[in-house]
This record gives structure tokens, sequence and C-alpha cells, in this order.
């Protein structure tokens, strides 16, 4: 069993790595194998709706993205985490994202999401909420902790002195890691959900 946790800071061990090294302890701990991607330094660009991806499975711009895109396939879980900026995520994390949940053609159903927000004081809620929206529309069960998955600190390691929300990032480990574990026993003896026909419906009719 794995996570992939991308890492959308472009500050190297910096309080986003705090927080996802905390996670990363917990779920090794758990017997969870993990790999972190840092991409938040990144040169990704976002989606121009192209079109491409519905035909070939994979973005047209080979790059970071599809490279993620083999690995969260094979993945048991997936972990976003990204500091705050204007009260919204890192814009590189979200361009991957964009492109990765867009032009990704397997099914990601069942696969365990878990989004952590730092800041030094504001906009967490914010990107939390922004970040599980990409959980939510793939069938994705969304981890939860004790709090809001959240980490506070300005100065590079200051989140070291954020007791409670490095004790949220091992609840929120721990959690994942039982999920994960509990969905592969149900797989095993139930299978997947089933699935009804996608209905699209828009709002403006001809």
């Amino acid at each position: 069993m794995n996570v992939l946790i991308l890492n959308g800071s472009p500050r190297l061990d910096g309080n986003t790595s705090v927080a996802v090294n905390e996670i990363v302890k917990v779920l090794n701990e758990e017997g969870i194998d993990t790999e972190v991607i840092a991409i938040g330094n990144k040169a990704i660009r976002g989606c121009i709706s192209c079109g491409s991806c519905a035909k070939t499975g994979k973005c047209v711009f080979d790059d970071e993205v599809n490279e993620i895109a083999a690995k969260f396939e094979k993945a048991d879980g997936l972990v976003l985490a990204s500091p705050v900026y204007y009260a919204s995520a890192n814009a590189t994390l979200i361009a991957c994202l964009d492109r990765l949940f867009y032009s990704s053609s397997f099914d990601k159903s069942m696969k365990v999401g878990g989004a952590v927000a730092v800041a030094r004081r504001g906009g967490c809620s914010a990107t939390f909420d922004e970040l599980n929206k990409y959980f939510t529309i793939s069938n994705m069960p969304v981890v939860s902790s004790q709090y809001w998955n959240s980490v506070h600190g300005a100065a590079k390691g200051q989140a070291n002195k954020d007791l409670e929300g490095l004790q949220t990032m091992r609840t929120l480990a721990r959690n994942m890691a039982f999920l994960i574990k509990s969905i592969a026993l149900g797989k095993e003896k139930y299978g997947l959900p089933d699935k009804e026909e996608h209905a699209w419906t828009n709002f403006i009719m001809d």
C-alpha cells in the first residue's frame, strides 16, 4: 500500500514540508509506503482545454504531470499539501492538479484523498476546501482529522511550534492508513460500488 504526496511549496524544507514530514512519519509507522514529490518550484503550465487527453489518455504537455499521473494510478491514496497564497493554494499546484485530474483516464474511485493547508495566519479553510474538490469530483473518499487539516507558521521552521497542527497531521495520517486498509478489505469482499452511466446535464438548453 502506498500514498503519493504532492508538496506544492516552492520552498524546500519550509513549513509545508514540516507538515508533510509528520504525515510521512506516521504513514510509514502504519506500514504505508510514501513518495513525496515537490512541484511548487516546477514550471508547470495550466490546462488549455485542447481536448487531446480525451484521445490519448494523457496531457499534451509531456512534463511532470504525466509522470505524476503514472504514480497516482498505482497509489492507494493522495495527499495534497500547499502553502496559502492570497487565501488559495499555490498556483503551480493548481495548474498541476487541473491537468492531472482532467487528463488522466484511470478510475480514481476509492483512492483516499487528504488535503493540507499551511499558512502564517489566514486562508487555510479556503485552501482546504479548494483542494478537497479534486477528490470529491473523482469518487475519492476524503480523510478527516481532529480539526481542519492546517498547520501555521511564518518563518521557516515555525510550523514545528504548532503542536496542535502537527497533532492534526498525525491524526490525519493514522485515519488515512486505517481508511486505506479498510477499503482494501472492502474491495476484496464486496468489490467497488456499481456505477451508473454519467448523465451530462447543461444549464443552458437549446
